[in-house]
């Protein structure tokens, strides 16, 4: 060897380091590669178990809430367990260090993160909400044999405050989740998570207020008094239907009984008229503050029941404390719970005959006079029935629950500090000055001075359109009107004045109300440019369309509207409750962000 290499062999020695080098940065490349295949592999291996999870929790917070409402506790505590066991695992298996990883990926990580948080939303639930909610006695929420438990009442309280907590706070968090940039599947996942939710805080909201409202509404600081009004849906109005027969609800301590009885017509007409708002002055005239039968020609209940209860002050010399608003088939809702009842003159009512009895039958059989004492003693014999009898308190929640949603009982209460508490729920009947997503409003005035209402089918079609660069967005609507009325046989009771000139002939004021800020754009009956009456109430554009139907016939009306600002593309449908529910179709579409 000499004391220096030569170049062959520094040159031999140079191309093994680098072979060595090569050999590691290949080695180190495959097992980062393996390592990243690996995570990826079971990132989504635990996507599939996640969204597997998931799907079983959902289809079990179904059942839960069928047993709950039918008061099967048992099988509600075994659906529990297995939700929770769903749910706890969706929760593990989107909280492992390799989904955190997976959240910090640009772009997919969002959507890691929604799954994740969509997990820890319904294992809250699971865990915190539903087993407070199978603990409480809901039969505290209603009265038995007459009387209302204050002190069961209390106890109920607590737990309900602690599931409403829960359940807003839920809301509130995924309300924040931006949905923009999220893959489809997840997006409507997180979308329809949210549908639920909403309805459920309604739920838990509604029971909280009723908790804490219905001592001092059933008297357990003095005496009240309330007009139970019975809203005729054969002869339409905004909120439901003409104020015809009412009875007087007296209670005091939890107790509660029925009073005096009577009808619209006792109350007279009032030559110098009530005032109104300005608002429903300029779109009704001062019919509203004349007629109790047009009390409610608008379909802000506040103001309908205001007026009603002053009309009734100045007839009786008696003041009440507010005014709750049902109609026949919130009626047919409370005797499935009930079973059937049997008005003073032999007439049973049940759940199948009480809707047909009421709003045709009676005018076929009655005269006018024994009309209005028949409606009078109907809805107070069903009401005092239901505040005699031992009702399962599952039943008689939900048929409140429906006719709630329905908008078929309304409330409203003369001490402003209770009716705040109501807020813009549906059962105080507020139209309100804001929408969470867009909402459109159908309302129907009869204008036949019949009671042709009870052949009236009914349907409404709201498609979500186009995002104007202003941040508006399009919604067209289409309603049609069907009369299933005979062109002869009925009574001069049904036929009442027909100032659609043929008797049968049914006319009905159509009133459209725009999203609030929004606008209504262009309305076209049968396809045809068409005379509207337009005004504004509580920040909506208001388009009313005279629609004739005659016997058999169907007339369909077409408007075109804008929203105010807005990036949802959901919308919503507010609508009269008539004596047969609407068929009803709503289309949403992406949000303009995206």
């Amino acid at each position: 060897m000499t004391e220096s290499e030569s170049p062959r062999r520094r040159r031999s020695r140079a191309r093994r380091r680098r072979r060595a080098r090569l050999r590691r940065a290949l080695l180190t490349t495959l097992v980062v590669s393996s390592l990243l295949l690996g995570l990826a592999g079971w990132v989504g291996f635990r996507a599939w178990q996640a969204r597997g999870h998931l799907v079983n929790a959902a289809g079990l917070a179904g059942e839960l809430s069928a047993h709950l409402v039918g008061g099967d506790t048992a099988r509600a505590q075994r659906t529990l367990a297995a939700l929770q066991e769903q749910s706890g695992a969706a929760r593990r298996a989107t909280g492992d260090p390799g989904w955190w990883l997976g959240r910090q990926v640009p772009a997919a990580g969002a959507n890691f993160s929604v799954v994740r948080q969509i997990a820890v939303a319904i294992d809250d639930l699971a865990r915190q909400a539903f087993p407070a909610l199978l603990r409480v006695d809901l039969g505290g929420l209603v009265p038995r044999e007459g009387r209302l438990d204050l002190t069961g009442l209390r106890a109920v309280t607590d737990d309900l405050v602690a599931v409403d907590a829960t359940v807003q706070r839920t809301r509130t968090d995924l309300a924040g989740i931006p949905g923009d940039r999220l893959a489809g599947q997840v997006r409507r996942g997180l979308e329809e998570l949210r549908g639920e939710i909403d309805k459920l805080a309604a739920m838990t909201s509604a029971a909280d207020r009723a908790s804490r409202l219905l001592p001092p509404l059933l008297g357990v600081d003095g005496p009240r008094r309330y007009l139970l009004v019975s809203q005729n849906s054969a002869e339409l109005r905004a909120t439901g239907g003409m104020f015809g027969a009412y009875a007087v609800i007296e209670a005091e301590k939890g107790r509660i009984k029925m009073g005096a009885q009577g009808s619209s017509s006792n109350l007279g007409h009032f030559v110098t008229p009530l005032k109104i708002p300005a608002e429903q002055r300029a779109l009704w005239g001062e019919l509203p503050g004349i007629y109790p039968a047009d009390v409610n020609l608008s379909p802000h209940f506040p103001t309908a029941a205001s007026l009603y209860r002053e009309m009734y002050r100045r007839y009786s010399d008696e003041t009440v404390d507010g005014v709750l608003a049902v109609d026949p088939v919130m009626l047919s809702y409370l005797l499935q719970a009930t079973g059937p009842v049997r008005v003073p003159g032999g007439v049973s009512l049940s759940a199948e005959n009480v809707v047909r009895t009421l709003l045709s039958d009676a005018y076929q059989r009655m005269s006018p006079k024994e009309q209005d004492g028949f409606f009078a003693a109907a809805a107070a014999t069903v009401f005092d029935t239901l505040f005699s009898r031992n009702v399962h308190p599952n039943g008689l929640l939900s048929a409140f629950d429906r006719s709630i949603r329905e908008g078929r009982i309304l409330f409203w209460s003369a001490r402003p500090e209770e009716q705040r508490m109501f807020g813009d729920s549906r059962m105080a009947g507020t139209l309100p000055e804001q929408d969470t997503v867009p909402t459109v409003g159908v309302f129907l005035n009869d204008g036949s001075g019949a009671k042709l209402g009870y052949y009236l089918r009914q349907t409404a079609d709201l498609v979500v359109g186009d995002c104007h660069a202003d941040g508006r967005r399009e919604l067209n609507l289409r309603v049609t009107l069907r009369s299933t009325a005979p062109a002869s046989g009925l009574s001069e009771s049904v036929l009442g004045l027909a100032q659609a000139g043929d008797p049968y002939t049914v006319r009905t004021l159509v009133s459209v109300y725009g999203p609030a800020g929004g606008a209504v754009l262009d309305t076209r009956l049968d396809g045809a440019e068409t005379s509207v009456g337009n005004g504004t109430e509580r920040r909506r554009q208001v388009a009313t369309v005279n629609v004739e139907v005659g016997p058999g016939g169907i007339r369909t009306l077409e408007v075109s509207l804008l929203t105010g600002k807005t990036d949802s593309g959901a919308a919503d449908l507010w609508l009269t409750p008539t004596a047969t529910p609407w068929t009803t179709h709503v289309v949403t579409a992406p949000s303009c962000s995206q």
